[in-house]
């Protein structure tokens, strides 16, 4: 049985852009499927969108995909991609 803190989430790069836009691009390890991942996330004002964290359009496991949403939510409300 596989745990949602063996998923794996590291950061590559960012890009702010206008219109309080920020592009995060993310690489990772879905635990649940075993497979490798990687993909982008846009936050517009203080919500992320895209394809990685959509409950039908990503290919990721449903844990996996609440774990990238969460973490990269906790990580833009502290700043990091300041």
């Amino acid at each position: 049985m596989n745990d949602i803190h063996n998923h794996v989430l590291t950061v590559i790069d960012f890009m702010k852009t206008g219109h309080k836009t920020c592009f995060v691009k993310v690489i990772g390890f879905d635990a649940e499927s075993g497979q490798d991942f990687k993909g982008e996330v846009k936050f517009v004002g203080d919500l992320p969108f895209g394809d990685l964290i959509h409950p039908e359009r990503s290919n990721l496991s449903s844990s996996c995909r609440e774990f990238v949403r969460d973490d990269l939510l906790h990580r833009y409300s502290q700043g990091q991609f300041e």
